[in-house]
C-alpha cells in the first residue's frame, strides 16, 4: 500500500522550501502528498506547486479534526513544521497515526521539527565538548536537562515527549534539528530566516550591530537548501524501508542540518559590514559593541521579546554537530564559512522583504 505524505508549515520559510523542492527531489514512490494550509488562499498557492500536494484545511491542535484528517485520508507520514515548542498538535498527529497503522498494518512516522537552540546551553545541554546528534545517549541527556531560562524547558519537554509518545503508540519518530539557517526560501509564503532578520530588526533600531554574548562562543548553521535536502534524505530513506528497519529512530533518531559552525562576532562582524556598506543608511557604521542593559531593552522592543531573552535569540553556545545526516547520504553543498561570505544578500533579502 503506498504510503502518503503530510506536511505541515508549507508557507513558512523551510515548508514552502521542501515543496518547492520536491517535484525534483527523485523520490522513492509514494502515495499522495498533502499540505496542511489555514486560508483558501494558502490552498490555491498549493495547488500551483509542481509537487502535486493537494491542500488540506483542519485545527492541528483540536484532536478530532486531527484524527478526521490523518485517518480519512490514510496518512502513514507526518512531517510536523509547525511548533518547536508545545507538543499538543504533534501527540494529536501521534495518536492518529497510530491508528491508521492499527486500521492498515503500515509502518507511520513522525518528524518533528525541533531547533538547536534546545541542543545549546540556553536549555542546560553540555556546550564544553561536541555533542553529536548521532550521540547514543542524546535523548538520555536531553531527559536530564534543566534550562536556565524557563521558556526553553518546555521545547526540550516536548522533544522527549514525541519520541515517548511515538513509543508508546508504536509510531517511527524523528527530531529533526534547524539552526541558522540563510537564504532565500522558494515558497509561496515566507522566504527569510529567523536569526539572521533578528541581528537585522535589532541593527535598525540601535543603528548598530551589538554582540550579545562576551568571548567567542559558536552556532551551527545551514543554508536552507541544505537544510531542505536533509529533510528529504530522511524521507527517501523512510520510503526506501519499506517494512524494514529504516533509518534511525527514536532514541536515535536525532538529524541536525549542520554544515559546521561559525563564531557568533564573524557572523555579527560580516552582518554589520554589509549593512555599514548600503546607502540607505540603517547603521552608524561597521563596529560591533557589546550589548548593555539599554541595549538589551531597545533590541529587544525592536525583535518583540523581553530583554532577558535577547541573548537567546541573538548568541549563546551550540556544539552540536551533524553527523547522523552523514549516515544516510546527507551531504551539505555550503560551507559554514558561506553564510559570512553570503552576508550582503542575506541583508538585502532581509531588508526588501521587511518593506513587505
Amino acid at each position: 500500500m503506498p504510503r502518503n505524505i503530510l506536511i505541515t508549515g508549507g508557507s513558512g520559510y523551510l515548508g514552502g522550501t521542501l515543496l518547492a523542492r520536491w517535484a525534483a527531489a527523485d523520490l522513492p514512490p509514494y502515495g499522495k502528498l498533502y499540505a496542511l494550509v489555514r486560508t483558501e488562499q494558502q490552498a490555491e498557492a498549493v495547488k500551483k506547486q509542481q509537487c502535486g500536494a493537494e491542500p488540506l484545511t483542519f485545527d492541528p491542535y483540536d484532536e478530532a479534526a486531527v484524527r478526521r484528517g490523518v485517518v480519512d485520508h490514510q496518512i502513514t507520514v507526518i512531517y510536523h513544521l509547525i511548533d518547536a515548542f508545545q507538543s499538543d498538535s504533534q501527540v494529536h498527529m501521534i495518536k492518529a497515526l497510530a491508528e491508521v497503522k492499527r486500521a492498515t498494518g503500515q509502518i507511520v512516522h513522525f518528524l518533528h521539527t525541533s531547533g538547536a537552540k534546545i541542543f545549546s546551553n540556553h536549555a542546560g545541554a553540555p556546550h564544553d565538548r561536541e555533542l553529536r546528534d548521532n550521540d547514543p545517549d542524546l535523548y538520555q541527556i536531553q531527559k536530564h536537562q534543566q534550562a536556565p531560562h524557563a521558556v526553553m524547558q518546555t521545547p526540550v519537554n516536548t522533544n522527549n515527549t514525541v519520541i515517548e509518545q511515538c513509543e508508546l503508540h508504536g509510531v517511527k519518530s524523528y527530531i529533526f534539528v534547524p539552526c541558522i539557517v540563510y537564504g532565500k526560501g522558494e515558497g509561496f509564503g515566507n522566504v527569510i530566516s529567523i536569526q539572521t532578520v533578528a541581528i537585522v530588526k535589532a541593527a535598525k533600531a540601535l543603528r548598530r550591530v551589538y554582540r550579545a554574548d562576551e568571548g567567542r562562543p559558536t552556532w551551527p548553521v545551514c543554508h536552507v537548501i541544505d537544510n531542505t535536502n536533509l529533510y528529504l534524505d530522511i524521507l527517501r530513506g523512510i520510503l526506501k524501508s519499506g517494512e524494514g528497519e529504516g533509518i534511525g529512530s527514536g532514541r536515535n533518531g536525532y538529524y541536525l542540518a549542520a554544515s559546521g559552525s561559525v563564531v557568533w562576532d564573524d557572523l555579527y562582524t560580516a552582518m554589520a559590514t554589509a549593512l555599514a556598506k548600503r546607502s540607505d543608511n540603517i547603521v552608524d557604521d561597521a563596529r560591533i559593541e557589546m550589548s548593555d542593559r539599554a541595549a538589551l531593552e531597545e533590541m529587544g522592543e525592536a525583535m518583540g521579546c523581553p530583554a532577558e531573552l535577547v541573548p537567546v535569540h541573538l548568541g549563546g553556545h551550540c556544539t552540536f554537530t551533524a553527523k547522523h545526516g552523514q549516515e544516510i547520504g546527507w551531504k551539505p553543498a555550503h560551507s559554514p564559512e558561506h553564510i559570512l561570505e553570503a552576508a550582503e544578500d542575506e541583508v538585502a533579502l532581509i531588508l526588501d522583504n521587511l518593506k513587505q
